[in-house]
C-alpha cells in the first residue's frame, strides 16, 4: 500500500459509484451537497464536470465515474457533491467530488482493513490506501490527496496552458 497505513480505527463517509463502495477519510469532508447545476469549463480535463458557487468559492467539480474509468451516468434523486479538501505539495485545495450516492459514514478498525492489491505494472492503484471489509462487502479506500496529481491540479485552475494552443 502507498501513503500511510491505517493503524487506528478511522471514520470514513461511504459512497457508491456504479455498484462499488468508496470511502474517504471523514476528516477531509467538509460537507456533501444534493446535486446542482454545474458550470463547464471549456478546455478541462474529460473528468473535470466545471465548477460550483459555494458561499462565493469557486469550486471545481470532478466526475469520479470518468476518472476512474467507469462509464457516465445520468443524474438521479441520489447524485451528489461530496465537497473534499485535498493536500497536494503543501497547498491545501477544495473540490468537489460527483458520486452516485452517499451511504454512511462509518468506523472502520485497523483489522478490517488490507493493502492495496497489486495487480500488475499497467493498473494505477496508488490511490487506494486500502480495502475494507464490510461483512462481504468490500470498500475501496481512497488516498484523496493521491487522486489528483498536482498536474491535474494545476490543469483544471489553469484551464491546460498547453491545449491553449491548439485552437
Amino acid at each position: 500500500m502507498s501513503g500511510k497505513a491505517i493503524v487506528e480505527t478511522t471514520q470514513f463517509l461511504t459512497f457508491t459509484l456504479e455498484k462499488e463502495v468508496f470511502a474517504v477519510d471523514i476528516a477531509r469532508v467538509r460537507e456533501v451537497l444534493e446535486f446542482t447545476s454545474v458550470t463547464k469549463v471549456p478546455r478541462t480535463p474529460d473528468f473535470m464536470s466545471g465548477v460550483i458557487n459555494l458561499r462565493g468559492s469557486v469550486v471545481p467539480v470532478v466526475d469520479l465515474r470518468i476518472k476512474f474509468g467507469m462509464q457516465a451516468a445520468g443524474k438521479t434523486v441520489d447524485t451528489c457533491i461530496i465537497i473534499i479538501e485535498i493536500e497536494n505539495a503543501g497547498e491545501k485545495t477544495v473540490l468537489g467530488a460527483l458520486a452516485d450516492s452517499v451511504k454512511e459514514v462509518m468506523s472502520l478498525e485497523p483489522e478490517h482493513i488490507e493493502n492495496a492489491p497489486k495487480l500488475g505494472t499497467n493498473l494505477r492503484t496508488e490511490f487506494i490506501r486500502g480495502m475494507g471489509k464490510e461483512g462481504n462487502t468490500f470498500i475501496i479506500i481512497l488516498d484523496t490527496d493521491r487522486v489528483f496529481s498536482a498536474e491535474e491540479l494545476s490543469s483544471m485552475h489553469d484551464g491546460s496552458d498547453e491545449s491553449s494552443s491548439a485552437a
